[in-house]
């Protein structure tokens, strides 16, 4: 009698259909999440992957944040960013066309030279704090190929936030007024790493994009991020891209 108690319990565990609704939402998810990398003909490697990004309509854009295509590139070595799609070892390297760039929000989206399936994004309206999250991306260089990963957490604050730099000579005039009104955006219980910058943070039931990961608390060294992680993240709210998109 306790045998079959137990066999139903663990066949009607309230986990379950949440765990089944996440597996649904990274399947839809993952043909859509891109790797943002540095090509350099004369480097070796060639590519470096610098973060993440995902594909929206009309399947030729591609959004990450803004400090991801920040660094300067050289000319002397040929340095371009490129956008790479595909899964495993099937990667496709896609040229950047035209770019628009929101520092003060820390957004990019940019044009690519082919159309990708794309994401679902939500609307304007922030989520609810508690809400179930996730967010798919590459929060480790890939070596052997793109295997965008999985991580899930809740939605644990929506507070204010201004986009951090390592000195004042990195803060734009834009950036500067931003300081002095922050917007808002959701705080994580999830644990995201430097890679993930760019990954679409979505709703784990329906798989819609709700905002895009841009931060990580830190809680020592930039050294200390992968061995002693936070769990604390950041992501920017769609609300703040949506005007940024062609229609």
């Amino acid at each position: 009698m306790y045998k079959i108690l137990f066999c139903l319990a663990v066949l009607y565990h309230p986990l379950l259909p949440a765990l089944a609704n996440l597996s649904n939402s990274i399947e839809q998810i993952k043909p859509s999440v891109v790797a943002l990398g540095v090509y350099s003909p004369l480097a070796s490697p060639r590519i470096k992957l610098i973060g993440s990004g995902f594909v929206v309509a009309p399947g030729n854009q591609v959004v990450t944040n803004y400090h991801v295509i920040a660094r300067p590139l050289s000319s002397q070595r040929n340095e371009s960013y490129v956008v790479l799609s595909g899964s495993a070892e099937k990667v496709n390297v896609h040229q950047i066309i035209s770019s628009k760039k929101q520092p003060e929000h820390d957004l990019a989206v940019l044009k690519i030279d082919a159309k990708l399936p794309a994401v679902v994004l939500g609307d304007n309206k922030l989520i609810a704090e508690g809400s179930e999250i996730a967010f798919t991306g590459f929060p480790i260089t890939a070596v052997l190929g793109l295997y965008p990963a999985t991580h899930r957490g809740i939605v644990s604050a929506i507070t204010p936030i201004a986009i951090p730099a390592d000195n004042s000579a990195q803060l734009q005039a834009s950036a500067l007024r931003q300081l002095r009104q922050p917007f808002m955006v959701y705080q994580l219980d999830a644990t995201a790493y430097p890679g993930n910058s760019g990954s679409p943070l979505f709703d784990a039931k329906t798989a819609k994009v709700i905002g895009i990961i841009n931060q990580v608390y830190v809680k020592s060294t930039r050294e200390a991020v992968l061995r002693d992680p936070s769990a604390i993240s950041f992501a920017i709210p769609i609300s703040l891209l949506l005007p940024m998109l062609d229609n």
